[in-house]
């Protein structure tokens, strides 16, 4: 039953549109109109090779009609120049082409990708809380890339075959109306079938991008959930899993396929059939006012009236193919980022640091409560505490400070701001925030350390190393700060990427300093380090810790508890004591649950 219920998180398929949604066209085509002047050059440089290639037949109906049966050199000798130039243009046109567009249609892609990436640094917590990381990375990996080729092709030829069709069209009327007539009527029979296919394609394109996702995001969860994996010996469970994923997207491709090679064969198949009935049609019912010259040409035309639709319903393949992957990026980019500056947002000025909670109500969920009417004044320069059971709200209010989440009802004031009014960045600049879930980039230490003050010094990069201890087992590895490490730091041992997680926030200097189960991860005798460091840096700030280790929470002004949706108990750590209630209870807990560990 687990296992299915893994394959259910992976295998469920996303909410999909019946039709196809015009205004996500019109927004692609939004990022075309960028490059207007380009494509517009890229036009024309097409039409003109097109409308060359277009003389051919006519030239070929001269030749046999009239140049050959007259003996006429000359004609003839300016017909094999008049083949060569059209020749030379169509291959200078076609270079140019081939160049020229794929440098617009990637600049395209270039430019959504950009969008995409930019919108996503600003969506809220809850965006990548409620989905699986591996579905938004193929939506700004695949589906952007699956757009390549209508995007450097599709648009440009679309236009230019239409103009082929009607020129065709208006000169195989010129040499014979009576044919063109008989050509005409399997029009309409190639359209109704390519009909029948189009909406069974477009619902199987639009599975293949459902499935693609569900199988990027297990591949994503199993490559960060390795070594878990590989402890618990679920290889074989994990394989067969992704078998399965992986078999579903299989089934659905091919089955996109087989919808998508049957407009081929249906344009090719009724062309050919024309053709055949109107050389029958030239040799049985005409034979006196055809002649040979005329149905050569008229071959050679249809040709260019029967590839434009060909064309057409090639353009539509891919038309369907990047209408499933345009819902998939910009219903992405529609999501509104819930946390936002306010229309009239003011720059939050240098702030000394103090904060009043009034009255907040808040749950990440409706009908749900974290926090109900919590209320709270802390004064610049205090450290505050947070303790309680798991789950109880504590990092909850640290994040509300942050305006990582907005708050329900209530007010939160930093310095008497409204923080709801004022800039994030204003906000955020101001503060350092180390979380329990420590993330190291890919780069050096160094990189790593100055990643929140880009303009930081080597020498005050070092300096916020060594007082938070960090500095010693930095200074012992091959390159010092300059070592490189993995993303996510795997070369580093937990406690080493919690060091080096706090040097970073200390090195913002911030007046707000925030640490969420910053010393989890690391030993007794590191703890009485960082403690020694943290003494002088933590005076002066407006701070608060959230941190389970109670002994390392002893000196701060004020310890929070927090339970049943608020303060449950507020004091010194000897005022608590003596109150011998919940935080007692916790400490005493503790306390002899360490002795009992060291006998």
């Amino acid at each position: 039953m687990n296992e299915n219920k893994k394959r259910n998180t992976f295998g469920e398929d996303e909410e999909l549109l019946d039709e196809f949604n015009w205004e996500q066209l019109k927004k692609l085509l939004r990022y075309v109109k960028q490059h207007k002047k380009k494509m517009i050059l890229a036009f024309f440089v097409i039409l003109i090779s097109s409308f060359a290639n277009l003389m051919t037949p006519l030239l070929m109906k001269f030749v046999i009609d009239d140049f050959i049966p007259d003996r006429n050199v000359n004609g003839l000798i300016l017909s094999s120049l008049a083949f060569i130039l059209i020749i030379l243009i169509s291959s200078v046109c076609m270079k140019f082409r081939i160049r020229y567009m794929s440098q617009i249609g990637h600049q395209i892609i270039r430019d959504i990708r950009y969008d995409i990436f930019s919108h996503i640094q600003k969506l809220p917590f809850t965006f990548y809380d409620s989905r699986p990381h591996g579905k938004i990375l193929v939506r700004i990996v695949n589906y952007v890339n699956a757009l390549s080729d209508l995007l450097s092709n599709g648009l440009i030829n679309l236009v230019v075959d239409i103009f082929s069709f009607f020129v065709a069209f208006f000169i195989m009327i010129q040499l014979d109306y009576r044919l063109t007539f008989i050509v005409l009527l399997f029009v309409p029979i190639a359209t109704y079938l390519i009909f029948i296919v189009k909406t069974k394609q477009r619902r199987s394109m639009q599975d293949v991008s459902v499935k693609q996702s569900n199988m990027n995001a297990y591949i994503h969860e199993s490559i960060s959930g390795m070594k878990v994996t590989q402890s618990f010996t679920r290889e074989k469970m994990n394989l067969q899993i992704f078998e399965d994923v992986m078999g579903e997207y299989k089934d659905k491709w091919m089955e996109s396929r087989h919808y998508t090679s049957l407009i081929f064969p249906i344009v090719k198949n009724v062309s050919i059939i024309s053709q055949g009935v109107m050389l029958v049609s030239a040799l049985v019912l005409f034979p006196e006012q055809v002649s040979a010259g005329v149905v050569v040409a008229f071959l050679g035309y249809m040709g260019n009236f029967w590839m434009p639709l060909l064309n057409v319903s090639e353009f539509y393949n891919q038309l369907v193919s990047a209408s499933a992957y345009l819902e998939r990026i910009f219903e992405m980019m529609d999501i509104h980022p819930e946390i936002q500056d306010a229309e009239d947002a003011y720059e939050l000025p240098e702030v000394k640091g103090d904060i009043r909670f009034e009255h907040i109500n808040f749950g990440y969920e409706k009908n749900q409560v974290i926090l109900s009417d919590f209320d709270l004044e802390v004064k610049a320069g205090e450290r505050i505490a947070l303790v309680g059971p798991t789950g109880a709200g504590k990092t909850t209010v640290v994040n509300l400070i942050s305006r990582f989440y907005d708050i329900n009802e209530g007010r939160l004031l930093i310095d008497g701001h409204d923080i709801s009014k004022v800039t994030l960045q204003s906000l955020r600049e101001q503060m350092g925030v180390m979380m329990q879930d420590t993330f190291i980039f890919s780069g050096t230490i160094m990189e790593n350390i100055r990643y929140g003050q880009l303009d930081a010094s080597d020498e005050e990069v070092i300096a916020a190393s060594k007082a938070v201890r960090a500095h010693e087992f930095i200074s012992l590895m091959e390159d010092g700060y300059n070592t490189e490490v993995n993303e996510r730091g795997s070369r580093l041992s937990t406690g080493q990427r919690q060091l080096i997680s706090f040097a970073r926030a200390l090195l913002k200097n911030p007046r707000i300093l925030i640490l969420d189960e910053a010393t989890s991860s690391i030993d007794t005798q590191t703890e009485k380090l960082i403690q020694e460091g943290l003494e002088e840096l933590l005076r002066g700030r407006t701070s608060f810790v959230i941190a389970h280790r109670l002994s390392t929470i002893k000196q701060s002004d004020r310890i929070l508890v927090i339970n049943n949706k608020g303060i449950e108990e507020i004091g010194s750590h000897d005022e608590l004591m003596d109150l011998k209630g919940h935080y007692y209870e916790l400490y005493s807990a503790q306390i002899k649950f360490l002795q009992e560990a060291v006998i």
